[in-house]
């Protein structure tokens, strides 16, 4: 399994770890169409090798929640470890909240519009714009090397990530789709299903930048059958992608893109960026687990889990409860929103009183 670490507890400026460093950014984006108002700061962390050289871009993609009440709260820290694994590959990773999601700035833009005659091609045509904002923005930092970039995405962002290689950006070497989608209303149900599909047929006419898209057997967003229609739309019009269907990944193999699914996803990653020439280190960068022992008390998935959560970014909290029961909570915006978040998940199944034991790597005395 390939395992990072956190080399400290701050949430906010320049953080180190065996070669890796990351900073939180505000960025400049400017895009067209966004009502005339000049450059909006989206929010973003931007992980990358601490070794005083340029490297080229990986621009990671959020999904979008079901309930628009949860857009506010995300925070890009939600994609640290996804973050974590390119940088180790040789790549500045930037993680970014697109318009309307968390703090970034501007009106959510990827409304498709009523259920029954959703209008998905634009939506994500919007969120594309937004990923080629960001690039564009980052080209000019020092320590990104100019030339090939990729994006890669994950739900909505998987999906924005496909509409961006129907007109695809200069110097776009390839794409990775996780779970391409947009429409999920609940559990196995996807509003306007044939607008879905004719909207992946509308990309693949002009997409012909390399794609990967990874599916999980147990996706619950966007399953089997669906994805075996919006593969083939694709497809038939034009559009080059390797698709790749792996076994079913916990609960709701729409999660695969997570820390727990590396093991999984990062092989399948590492073999089509050598398809493409895209290989950028002989061997990921090192980076310890953090030794921290588990709570005790915990049974073996209790552990697997916390290995989980040593493993993601910040802000973060575990907290345990009636013997074995636990909850915990990554990728926050601060740590008090992770400690609400972490009991918040351990009470129910506790039955009873909680206690966080761990903030950020750190054991709570």
């Amino acid at each position: 399994m390939l395992a990072f670490s956190l080399a400290t507890a701050l949430p906010f400026g320049p953080a180190r770890a065996e070669g890796i460093r990351w900073d939180a950014l505000q960025i400049p984006a400017d895009i067209p169409g966004s009502n005339g108002r000049g450059a909006l700061q989206l929010e973003a962390i931007v992980v990358r090798p601490d070794d005083g050289q340029p490297h080229p871009l990986a621009v990671l993609n959020h999904g979008s929640p079901r309930s628009a009440e949860d857009r506010p709260n995300m925070s890009p820290y939600g994609m640290w470890a996804e973050a974590v694994a390119f940088a180790r590959r040789g790549w500045v990773a930037v993680a970014f909240l697109r318009r309307g999601y968390g703090r970034s700035q501007g009106e959510w833009a990827e409304t498709f519009g009523p259920c029954s005659d959703p209008d998905y091609a634009k939506a994500g045509l919007a969120g594309a714009s937004d990923i080629a904002a960001v690039a564009r923005f980052m080209a000019g930092q020092a320590y990104v090397s100019k030339g090939r970039w990729i994006s890669v995405g994950v739900s909505a962002g998987a999906f924005a990530t496909v509409a961006l290689t129907a007109d695809a950006p200069r110097d776009l070497a390839a794409a990775i789709a996780f779970a391409p989608g947009r429409g999920s209303s609940g559990p196995d149900t996807v509003c306007g299903e044939k607008q879905l599909v004719a909207a992946f047929a509308q990309y693949g006419r002009t997409s012909r930048v390399p794609l990967l898209w990874v599916s999980a057997d147990n996706d619950h967003f966007f399953g089997p059958r669906l994805t075996s229609q919006l593969t083939g739309a694709f497809a038939n019009a034009g559009g080059h992608a390797s698709y790749v269907r792996t076994a079913a990944f916990g609960d709701d193999g729409h999660t695969l893109f997570s820390a727990a699914g590396i093991p999984i996803w990062s092989p399948i990653v590492d073999r089509f960026l050598a398809s493409n020439n895209l290989v950028l280190r002989d061997r990921p960068i090192d980076v310890a687990t953090p030794n921290v022992p588990p709570p005790s008390g915990l049974n073996g998935r209790g552990r697997d889990t916390f290995k989980t959560y040593l493993d993601s970014g910040p802000n973060k909290a575990f907290a345990i409860g009636g013997g074995t029961h636990f909850g915990w909570a990554t990728g926050r915006r601060t740590v008090e929103e992770a400690v609400k978040d972490a009991l918040g998940f351990c009470v129910p199944a506790a039955a009873g009183k909680c206690t966080v034991v761990n903030i950020n790597n750190k054991p709570v005395e």
